[in-house]
């Protein structure tokens, strides 16, 4: 007959293992997710103020547009070091292939590495014609609509400088909001034609965007190489803490962009 404290024993281990397999399940739950249906995705740059700013973390639905070998190409690192790498998969072309739209924020693959993740926003679709002329976007030969709104005054910087702000009406009747800060080389561009398999991104802070109007940095963006469309934003933090500060987001956190759309 076993004692009380050999029952005590297999009690205590069995709750152990107990709690290895709920955390083992939960890594997979998660991993699953991750992998083949909302990716986390968090914004570094101010290429797409107003409508996302630095701190910002979102989901990118993966569904929205199928997968391709490059919606599985990811890793993780730790201190400057990649532990683990998965991808890309082996995949031709598209499965569960959706079409994206003009005015999607979307995250895709940089194409002069298929590995940097960048989020801009579609203007151009296949055979499309996209020109800058004094700062206003042109398609297929057609000025598009725009009207000046408030000018944008950006809280993270602490000139408090206001910029021209507008609102922007594409072809098919999204409208977005987009800043112009200066005069500058992408202002006045050459006509790009889109090829046929490719998309024309640009951020909303057009002159503070390297995105497809420049042909040997970002480019014509290929339909394999987008990941998914931004869809809401989960989390945001101000510039005076990190996400991992947890003791400073009562103030940090701006609680009024949480759990809003992208558009």
């Amino acid at each position: 007959m076993a004692s009380n404290v050999d029952r005590s024993r297999k009690k205590a281990e069995d709750g152990g293992w107990e709690t290895i397999k709920v955390i083992v399940q939960a890594l997979l739950i998660a991993f699953v997710v991750r992998t083949l249906f909302f990716q986390p995705f968090n914004i570094p740059s101010e290429s797409m103020v107003p409508t996302l700013r630095v701190g910002d973390y979102l989901f990118v639905n993966k569904l929205s547009y199928g997968y391709s070998k490059y919606s599985f190409n990811f890793s993780f690192s730790l201190l400057g070091n990649t532990l683990f790498k998965f991808g890309p998969m082996p995949i031709e072309g598209r499965v569960f292939a959706g079409t994206p739209e003009r005015g999607d924020v979307v995250v895709f693959k940089l194409p002069t590495d298929n590995e940097t993740d960048y989020i801009k926003r579609v203007i151009g679709l296949p055979g499309d014609r996209i020109q800058m002329i004094d700062g206003l976007l042109h398609i297929n030969g057609e000025p598009v609509k725009m009207k000046q709104i408030d000018n944008f005054v950006n809280p993270d910087h602490a000139s408090k400088r206001k910029v021209r702000q507008y609102l922007e009406t594409l072809p098919n009747g999204v409208e977005h909001r987009v800043i112009d800060i200066y005069n500058s080389e992408a202002d006045n561009t050459q006509v790009y034609t889109v090829p046929e398999g490719h998309y024309f991104m640009m951020g909303d802070n057009r002159d503070n965007s390297t995105d497809s109007r420049f042909l040997n940095e970002v480019g014509y963006v290929p339909y394999e190489n987008l990941v998914g469309r931004a869809t809401i934003l989960f989390f945001s933090h101000g510039p005076d803490g990190a996400f991992w500060e947890f003791w400073k987001w009562p103030t940090n956190i701006r609680w009024g962009r949480l759990f809003n759309f992208v558009e």
